[in-house]
């Protein structure tokens, strides 16, 4: 089979221009990032309306009409789960609602759910011009970091979901309490992905550190995602393997160390595929073929493992003319067509 090239889509981006664009560039698969789908197609329901069938079913298709699958979906909604993350009033309801859009996706055939369980979310980035050339990238950057002031009640992942919830804020979360609060997810819908063939796939913590506006994180090194997959033994219960966090890690594994442990225990649901200069708390990221990582040698790893799922390049640094993401974009994606078809003729 191989590994699948493929590109990450936010809803603005789910267009058929951008899905021959994608396919243009060597992408054979599409993951589409959801948060803010209800927001960005004008969806006539709530943000809370979980995704139908009907949804993801038309979604798929139009990416098929362009000659792509839909490999994966990227992150519940906030609204769709913010009792489950915070052990709320509405947890089991909003729990149903997560177990409705993974039986929805598998009747959909859409294979894998990406998501990230955490309470402040990726925060904190900087902008600079620190990639070859110049070219503008993100970083985490500990001098630049804004302050890490509490996070206000009816917020959560940088999402305001309740406008009008109390003044106030949700205080801190401990180690203790997230991991209960995630063993409760597990074991509620890893059931109900196997059902409906659909993985649970997490990303690890951007920025990796072990706690973050007074709420702790959950995968903040490589070595924890281990505590992850035996938190409830599954082929659904697997890893959105995001190879730039890891990267920026500091723990006993590094990252090659990563993909040999996570790919060999056939653990990987996809790869974010992007390369990074430093770790935390100081990091930026840089064109695919210039940072800390060897990119060669980590393709070559998921090849000996056998993997056989998506790579995308998750972002890149823009580069400098007229339409800067789809020409970083495609940049990434003719060197990873490349490298990837240099290893399989090896």
């Amino acid at each position: 089979m191989g590994i699948k090239l493929g590109l990450g889509l936010y809803p603005r981006l789910l267009t058929p221009e951008n899905f021959r664009f994608a396919r243009q560039a060597g992408a054979t698969h599409i993951v589409a990032h959801l948060p803010g789908y209800s927001k960005t197609v004008k969806r006539s329901v709530p943000p809370e309306q979980v995704w139908t069938y009907e949804e993801l079913r038309d979604l798929r298709a139009a990416m098929n009409a362009e000659g792509l699958e839909l490999a994966a979906i990227e992150n519940f909604e906030p609204e769709h789960w913010y009792d489950v993350l915070l052990d709320g009033p509405r947890k089991e309801e909003q729990m149903a609602g997560l177990k409705t859009i993974i039986r929805n996706m598998g009747q959909a055939g859409i294979p894998v759910m990406g998501y990230n369980f955490s309470y402040a979310g990726v925060w904190g980035r900087a902008q600079g011009q620190w990639a070859r050339g110049g070219a503008r990238s993100v970083g985490y950057i500990e001098e630049l970091a804004p302050e890490q002031t509490p996070i206000p009640n009816g917020t959560v992942w940088n999402t305001v979901y309740d406008p009008n919830a109390p003044e106030g804020n949700i205080g801190t979360v401990t180690q203790e309490q997230l991991w209960s609060r995630f063993e409760y997810f597990l074991k509620e819908l890893v059931p109900v992905a196997e059902e409906a063939n659909v993985r649970l796939a997490l990303h690890p913590d951007d920025p990796p550190l072990p706690e973050l506006r007074g709420t702790a994180r959950l995968v903040y090194k490589p070595e924890i995602y281990q505590q992850v997959l035996d938190l409830v033994p599954s082929h659904y219960n697997a890893c959105e393997f995001c190879q730039g966090t890891i990267a920026e890690m500091n723990g006993e594994m590094d990252v090659y160390q990563a993909i040999d442990a996570y790919a060999g225990q056939q653990k990987i649901a996809y790869v974010h595929f992007r390369n990074v200069r430093g770790k935390v708390p100081s990091y930026y990221e840089v064109f695919v073929d210039e940072g800390d990582v060897d990119m060669i040698q980590a393709l070559r790893l998921y090849h000996k493992h056998g993997f056989d799922g998506v790579i995308i390049p998750d972002h890149t640094p823009g580069l400098e003319c007229a339409a800067p993401w789809q020409a970083g974009m495609a940049y990434a994606l003719g060197w990873m067509r490349a490298a990837l078809t240099m290893i399989e003729q090896e």
